[in-house]
């Protein structure tokens, strides 16, 4: 195929072509059953070992141990926002939401609804261009929990590192719906985690769910009233099968992850993403300030690269000059403007190479 796009949209996101095709050529006829995946019944075998394969594989790549179970629910990061609290947070306790970015604050509102939550601390004085650092971060151990939010989409900032949250004394709380399988990642030093498929990992409809087993004990007492489909003990006594699964979506999640797997593993994904961000950010370095990164040095993203040109003027120009030469998903939230450049494990190299070729012409020519 080579009418593809370069595809830099925020999520749903770039797939791996590998990935597409696999699905295009099974689309009628899942494995010689004369049936598409999406007509399988998800109680049968075709379906279930597409399932369990899905989950096996994730925990091949994170090194997942059996103190955590995985679940493959629906509803997206917005419904976690909820069942975190509703599953977690008990009376007289209280949620810690640490704010990096219109995430994580929308992840707090929805708690404050439910409980008691404060935040331990917040970028937003600094218009979220950084993360916290981590000895300026105020916890307790009678949290109900501790809440981040790893990658921040909007503003380009990411968490660099985590083994400090270990020190933690509460259960510690992530979404990582974007930068999931992008890195190797310590999974030991988290209660939950949790993401939505749709920028890494596979189409929009399924969300993976990580939960230590002894986290999932506690949600018993907490969540005893909560409606059945909210709690994460339903799923998981269920296998994730309590309703019905969205299929196709965690066939693709399957197809991903063993793409994910065939190309290295994690290890390899972030080798591939620091080199495909490496360009970004010296075309912006590089620029003498005519491209100005949101995100302060120590905070960027290898996930979303954001800046802004010198005025609304040119940022128009670019934007639609790059829509010209098949760029695609380059304009900024509206809450931060400018540009942003979504690089994804499944965006090439070589689609970076050529938006920086292209953004050192475009400031050549309007300097």
């Amino acid at each position: 195929m080579t009418n593809r796009m370069h595809n830099f949209n925020a999520g749903p996101a770039a797939l791996p072509a590998e990935v597409l095709r696999k699905a295009a050529a099974e689309l009628e006829d899942y494995n010689g059953t004369g049936m598409s995946i999406m007509e399988h019944s998800h109680r049968g075998e075709s379906y279930e070992t597409v399932h369990y394969e899905a989950i096996a594989t994730a925990k091949r790549l994170l090194g997942i141990s059996d103190a955590y179970d995985i679940l493959l629910l629906q509803g997206g990061a917005s419904l976690q926002f909820a069942m975190v609290p509703y599953n977690l947070l008990a009376q007289g306790k209280k949620a810690n939401y640490i704010l990096t970015g219109s995430w994580s604050e929308k992840a707090k509102k929805e708690a404050d609804h439910l409980g008691e939550t404060y935040s331990g601390a917040s970028g937003k004085d600094n218009h979220y261009s950084r993360v916290p650092d981590f000895d300026t971060i105020r916890t307790d151990a009678t949290d109900a929990y501790i809440h981040l939010t790893s990658n921040n989409t909007i503003y380009g900032t990411a968490w660099q590192d985590f083994t400090r949250v270990s020190e933690w004394e509460a259960p510690v709380i992530a979404d990582m719906s974007s930068d999931i399988f992008s890195r190797p990642l310590p999974v030991e030093n988290f209660d939950l985690i949790y993401a939505g498929a749709q920028k890494n990992i596979g189409p929009s409809g399924v969300t993976l769910v990580i939960i230590s087993k002894t986290l999932l004990e506690k949600t018993a007492a907490i969540a005893g009233d909560v409606p059945a489909i909210l709690r994460y003990r339903t799923h998981a006594e269920k296998t994730s099968l309590y309703n019905t699964p969205p299929t196709f979506a965690v066939y693709m999640l399957k197809n991903t992850l063993q793409w994910i797997e065939a190309n290295g593993g994690l290890q390899a994904m972030d080798a591939r993403n620091r080199e495909k961000a490496g360009r970004l950010y010296d075309a912006i370095d590089e620029s003498d300030g005519f491209y100005r990164g949101h995100a302060h040095p120590s905070s960027r993203s290898n996930m979303n690269v954001t800046f802004t040109l010198p005025t609304e003027e040119l940022t128009e120009r670019f934007l639609e000059g790059a829509k010209n030469k098949g760029f695609s998903g380059l304009n900024g939230h509206r809450s931060v403007g400018g540009c942003r450049a979504s690089i994804y494990n499944a965006v090439p190299l070589e689609s970076c190479e050529a938006l920086r070729d292209f953004m050192v012409a475009f400031q050549k020519k309007h300097q």
